[in-house]
């Protein structure tokens, strides 16, 4: 490996490779933004990943006439770009992501990672992202990095020699961050609402935001909860420090905390940092159905943009414009349902913040069913939970009132008399 300066480095990359960012916390921005400064010499750059923070100056101009985004996600850094013709958005499952690089489906010519600075042995460490990165990196063909003393080392298989890389430069700067925001009155009642459904002994899958904060802020007198997820947060830590979170009855790496990536404040990152609590595995690993339900009393918590009456859920578009995407969401509700005494729940407020309901009569036209009504056991919003499992279609448009705004009860329960009476 050599050290060298971020010009020298991006130089590795040249025109019709197919070139690999990793992302959340990890994303490399120095050599991301090196590459973008040679768009006047490169030509037709496919670039692949997931989530980014920081600036993308590569879907913006003139940067976009050089290279081409192929998002596997969305982050807000790319949105309004992946709903024009000049970046492209692949919906897939995040367990799936390793298998386009596996099968050289979309093989790699370069992949761009941020590391820890080398061990006695030379290896040096993923961080905090694991997910798609290492894949990525055992299918490359070459790989360039930034290397940080900043980055967390990680407990797992997120690990990379140096010699494996082909040319890198050093960054001293801490890795992006999360801080936890203020929780609001109904998200404390939909926290409490999808607390009442966790039983001792569970498995939790859980995102980042004040939802998921929300019901672990109400966890405090359970017992021997246990973390097999594709990302965690802060408001795991109190948990863990009390002795809730101990993974005692895990079948999964017993005792360890099981994710793909982490995105949380600096505390957070320190906890994680040398710490074998945490493995950390690609998303192949943590994603995997038949992983997930091997698990007892898997507790999925997931997000949902709107639901209709028959428990369809849109989570990853507004109508026909990509707001996110797919993720890890059915790989969890599956993963949840088939496991013995486990529960997938979709936690949301019963409107937006503009004021318009998330329970609608029909999905916005255009929108994606990211997981489908044969999927949704548990919904719950401030106003309480229904299990759709087993439910006929009316039955659940009525049960979907019921935890509905009282302002959109009476319009929501006349389309269901629309819907059901006349024949649609």
């Amino acid at each position: 490996m050599k050290i060298t300066s971020v010009e020298e480095v991006v130089k590795e990359v040249k025109s019709g490779d197919r070139v690999f960012l990793q992302g959340a916390a990890m994303t490399p921005n120095e050599l991301i933004d090196g590459l973008c400064e040679r768009y006047n010499e490169l030509k037709n750059v496919e670039l692949i990943s997931i989530h980014t923070e920081g600036s993308a100056k590569y879907v913006e101009e003139p940067y976009c006439n050089a290279f081409t985004l192929n998002s596997c996600f969305v982050g807000g850094n790319v949105r309004k770009a992946v709903n024009t013709p000049s970046a492209g958005y692949i919906p897939i499952f995040l367990s799936e992501i390793p298998w386009l690089f596996k099968n050289n489906i979309l093989p790699l010519d370069v992949a761009i990672v941020q590391v820890s600075s080398p061990d006695k042995h030379g290896f040096c460490s993923l961080g905090v992202s694991v997910d798609v990165a290492l894949p990525a990196i055992r299918t490359a063909k070459k790989i360039i990095a930034q290397i940080n003393p900043q980055v967390p080392r990680t407990h797992g298989t997120g690990i990379i020699h140096v010699d494996e890389i082909a040319a890198a430069t050093e960054v001293d700067r801490p890795i992006h961050q999360h801080e936890t925001g203020e929780l609001s009155e109904i998200e404390n009642k939909i926290g409490l609402n999808v607390a009442s459904l966790i039983e001792d002994g569970a498995t939790l899958q859980m995102g980042i935001g004040n939802i998921p904060n929300a019901v672990l802020s109400n966890l405090g007198n359970h017992k021997n909860l246990g973390i097999h997820t594709e990302m965690f947060s802060d408001g795991v830590l109190p948990l863990i420090e009390s002795g809730v979170i101990n993974g005692a009855e895990k079948k999964i790496k017993m005792g360890k905390i099981v994710s793909c990536f982490a995105v949380g404040s600096q505390r957070l990152y320190d906890f994680i940092d040398d710490n074998p609590i945490c493995d950390f595995r690609d998303s192949g690993y943590t994603n995997d159905t038949a992983r997930i339900r091997r698990n007892p009393k898997v507790t999925a918590i997931n997000s949902a943009i709107e639901i209709d009456l028959t428990g369809q859920v849109c989570a990853d578009t507004i109508g026909g414009k990509q707001f996110s995407g797919v993720g890890g969401q059915m790989d969890f509700i599956r993963g949840a349902s088939l496991s013995i005494g486990g529960k997938p729940i979709f936690a949301m407020p019963s409107t937006t913040n503009k004021g318009v309901s998330k329970i609608v009569p029909f999905l916005k036209e255009g929108a994606g069913v990211t997981t489908t009504r044969a999927h949704v056991h548990y919904v719950a919003t401030e106003y309480g939970v229904v299990n759709l499992y087993g439910m006929n279609l009316m039955q659940r448009a009525k049960a979907l009132i019921s935890i509905a705004h009282p302002d959109f009860r009476q319009e929501l329960e006349e389309a269901a008399y629309q819907r059901f009476n006349n024949g649609g």
